[in-house]
Order: structure tokens, then sequence, then C-alpha cells
């Protein structure tokens, strides 16, 4: 294994936990951010949530793609 393949695993699996920050992130500010501290005008959440989760949910695609390559790609000879 060289490391360029362990490169693209590890950049695979740093997506998945940029995944789940972005998708987490949207759903707080959509759904429970105005229940806390976090004070913010309600517009604003509603711009931010949504990119951050529409965002989230486009990287869920990219991160597929990736890990299908970096992890069950057979190896060139």
């Amino acid at each position: 294994m060289d490391g360029n393949k362990i490169l693209q695993q590890f950049h695979a699996m740093f997506g998945v936990f940029m995944v789940v920050f972005y998708v987490g992130t949207g759903l707080f500010l959509l759904f429970f951010a105005d229940r806390t501290v976090f004070r913010i005008d309600k517009a604003m959440r509603v711009i931010l949530g949504s990119a951050f989760l529409f965002f989230g949910i486009y990287r869920i695609f990219v991160s597929y793609k990736q890990i299908r390559e970096a992890f069950f790609r057979k190896e060139k000879e």
C-alpha cells in the first residue's frame, strides 16, 4: 500500500467527520438554536441552517464516492 492510498483514505474519513459537522450544525440552527443562549435573528438562522444542511447533504454524496474509491477500489498493477 503506498502513501497516496493512505492519504486518500484519511481524506475520505475526514470527509465523513465534516458531513456530521455540517448536518449537525444545520439541524441545530434550524431547530434548536432558539432554545439556547445562542441568539440569532430567525431569518439568519433559517438561511444559515439551510445552507449548512444542504451542503452537508451534498457532501454525503461526495464522501460516499471518495470512500468507495479509497477503500473498495481494486489496486491497479
